[in-house]
């Protein structure tokens, strides 16, 4: 820069001031209008000049810590708003894809079908549920404070979210890091068993919450529990507290007690893993766990508390066991083809006896329990039908539990010589009597050489002994004089409705039928020759009493004469009062077959009196031979303790039909059932062609006037015979063999 006098003065940091540029450019601290701060270093400031100092210092850390909470405070309120906002996005956009609330309604309980006997006894509840709805008035106490007490203790205080229980269950989240308690309500389950998928997700968490609000404000509080306990999930494949009780406690949820209560209560948590069915122990502790909280609520006292905590642990089977429950799968089976597709709740009343079918389920059991391992039988079947038809008992197997397949209806088994009556009946009507003459010895048909047991023969024998002694040579000579269609043609008439080879060996019994079958083939012989229709279901109504449907068949067609019953009966009196099945009499006139397959693989008695059929098989499913069982074994001893106990009381009767016999005695000997022989060992005997003749009235029916016919059918019946032309007089095969 310059001065006045035109000399340049350059800047300098470093040479000394002196006085005169002082005076020009220095300014004093007074004149200053920002005072300066520099910190004088000859003077120092008293204790009394820092004491406020230090004040203010104080001062200003209280205000930070204050204003630090506040800054927290205030941004917890800022994010408090966008999750409150977040959130409500969340509910509308899951909110949005519902149907509209207007359109909302609870979904109808699957339908139950309660199947019960002629005494009105429960036999099964069938059904996606398994039990019938219970209203919330009619079931013992306990069961809804169970689940109150451990499942929602606040049901009767939320509105259908539990904001108190959420927080819990998130706490539980965070400390454990884990979700050990439920934050669900059980107007939140409600909605999520009625409504949604078990999906856990968080769209199906919103849609949860957004129909247990809607519950809430439909229904009352005692409404919504009353629906939950009718429809939540009990385990092993109960649906209901109906169900449930019925299947793990065997009785109504009306009768349950205090400790049964907590137990189902218990099971809510984890139905299957629970189940006393899977994991006694398991299901015990969580029943103690339940009456524990129960206690802690003051819904119970000590006393109650001890005498529950005391109570056996409840055993259950893995399965529905009972013999009863044969004759429900056999009726879920036929209801649809009598009512459609079961849309709303139903009664079906049955034929069943359930003092009956105790009685013969019992009875199986016992033989097999005391005779399974010493004659190697491990299955048994029983079925009892009355003369109209109606299927009074009717047990499956040894045991339900264990094994659903049904013998009685299902299993296509050999008869044996149970099948026999049929060949003797086609006989009787071509015009032979119990009084006809065989030749009870060795014959060949073919290259069939059919024997007797033990391989014993006894000459000329009536029909009458034959049938009683199950000669198999004897049945072999009438299949063969008849013919195999005509035996086919009368089992069929009878009620076999299982296909049935016309051959020879038809008369031992090879072709396989059903117990159920052959059992109803029996009831023409006892009920004086009618075939009912055979039934288990005799009414079906509604929840409000109207009738869906009503057996109203009356007695079936005649199928066979008055006189041709009398001679069947006088026949098969013999297998039960000196025959085979000496075993079965009992204080009623009674008549039947005993029936044995090859090598013992089945051993059957189908016998009757005038007021009851019954069948019985012993066998193995596998197939496996018995060790020499015979019908006359087993299967006669089962069917005598069955009809002495369903005779009691019941006065005797006699069977239908008369016929008396014209020749002498029956000799007196003892031969046993036959084995029946493979089909498949011999070629099938030519048939006879039917020869048409005129005919004439004989008792009502028509016949030919020179051979005799099938009464009921009123048509010719050809004549079959070991071979050469056809005979027109009775012959035998020991006619045929002599030349005669």
């Amino acid at each position: 820069m310059a001065n006045r006098n035109g000399r340049r003065i350059e800047p300098s940091f470093d040479d000394p001031r002196d006085d005169a540029e002082d005076d020009v450019f220095s300014v004093r601290e007074e004149d200053r209008v920002v005072p300066s701060r520099r910190k004088t270093t000859t003077k120092r400031k008293s204790s009394k000049a820092r004491a406020p100092e230090r004040g203010r210092g104080r001062s200003r850390k209280r205000r930070g810590l204050f204003g630090s909470l506040g800054r927290l405070v205030y941004w917890c309120f800022v994010l408090a708003i966008w999750g409150g906002i977040a959130a409500a996005g969340i509910v509308i956009y899951y909110g949005a894809k519902m149907p509209s609330a207007t359109t909302w309604a609870i979904p109808d309980r699957s339908p139950n079908i309660k199947i019960v006997g002629v005494d009105g006894r429960l036999i099964a509840n069938r059904g996606m549920t398994g039990g019938e709805a219970v209203g919330l008035h009619e079931m013992s106490p306990y069961i809804p404070q169970a689940v109150m007490a451990i499942e929602d203790r606040r049901f009767y205080s939320h509105f259908g979210v539990d904001p108190i229980g959420l927080a819990r269950a998130v706490s539980q989240r965070v400390i454990h890091g884990r979700f050990t308690q439920g934050g669900s309500t059980l107007t939140q389950q409600l909605a999520k068993n009625l409504f949604l998928t078990p999906d856990r997700t968080l769209e199906r968490k919103v849609q949860e919450v957004l129909l247990a609000l809607w519950l809430e404000q439909k229904h009352t509080k005692d409404q919504i529990l009353e629906m939950y306990l009718n429809r939540v999930y009990f385990g092993s494949g109960s649906y209901g507290v109906e169900a449930a009780s019925r299947r793990y406690f065997g009785k109504s949820a009306r009768d349950v007690t205090l400790s049964e209560a907590a137990l189902l209560a218990g099971l809510l948590k984890a139905p299957s893993r629970l189940s006393p069915a899977r994991d006694p122990k398991a299901s015990e502790a969580r029943t103690q766990l339940v009456l524990a909280a129960m206690r802690d609520q003051g819904m119970i006292g000590e006393q109650e508390l001890a005498t529950a905590m005391s109570a056996p642990a409840t055993r259950v089977a893995s399965f529905w066991t009972g013999s009863e429950n044969y004759v429900a799968d056999r009726v879920m089976e036929e209801l649809p083809g009598l009512i459609g597709e079961v849309r709303s709740d139903i009664i079906v009343d049955t034929t069943v006896d359930m003092t009956l079918q105790d009685l013969a389920e019992k009875s199986i059991r016992r033989l097999i329990d005391e005779n399974g391992q010493k004659l190697n039988v491990s299955q048994g079947a029983l079925v009892s039908i009355d003369n109209s038809g109606a299927v009074r008992a009717m047990v499956g197997g040894y045991d339900y539990s264990t094994s659903q397949f049904d013998r009685a209806s299902e299993a296509r088994r050999q008869p044996g010589s149970a099948f026999k009556p049929f060949v003797y009946l086609a006989a009787v009507e071509q015009g032979r009597t119990p009084d006809s003459i065989r030749n009870d010895a060795p014959i060949q048909i073919g290259k069939w050489t059919p024997e007797n047991y033990n391989g014993k023969y006894f000459g000329r024998v009536t029909l009458k002994t034959a049938l009683a002694k199950s000669l198999n040579s004897v049945a072999a000579q009438l299949a063969m004089e008849v013919g195999p269609t005509a035996v086919v043609e009368a089992a069929q008439r009878m009620g076999i409705e299982s296909e049935l080879q016309p051959n020879v060996s038809i008369s031992l019994g090879t072709s396989e039928v059903t117990p159920l079958e052959l059992t109803a083939a029996y009831v023409p012989f006892a009920n004086g020759g009618y075939r009912p229709q055979v039934h288990i279901i005799q009414r079906v109504t509604a929840a409000d009493g109207s009738v869906l449907y009503e057996n109203t068949a009356g007695g079936g067609p005649r199928v066979i004469s008055p006189e041709v019953v009398g001679m069947m009966n006088a026949m098969m009196t013999g297998a039960v009062e000196e025959g085979t099945a000496k075993k079965a009499a009992f204080a009623w006139p009674a008549a039947g077959k005993t029936g044995t397959s090859q090598n013992s693989r089945d051993a059957w008695f189908v016998g009757y009196t005038a007021n009851l059929t019954t069948g019985v098989w012993f066998g193995n499913d596998d197939g496996k031979p018995m060790k020499r069982v015979t019908g006359g074994a087993l299967p006669a001893l089962a069917w005598h303790e069955f009809m002495v106990a369903a005779h009691e009381g019941v006065p005797v009767a006699a069977l239908p039909g008369s016929w008396t016999s014209q020749g002498g005695a029956i000799p007196d000997m003892a031969v046993d059932d036959q084995p029946a022989l493979d089909e498949n060992s011999f070629p099938p005997a030519p048939e006879q062609p039917v020869q048409q003749r005129p005919v004439e009235a004989v008792g009502g029916f028509a016949a030919p006037q020179d051979q005799p016919s099938t009464a009921s059918i009123r048509r010719p019946v050809p004549r079959a015979d070991v071979g050469g032309p056809v005979q027109r007089r009775e012959t035998s095969i020991l006619d045929v063999l002599l030349g005669n």
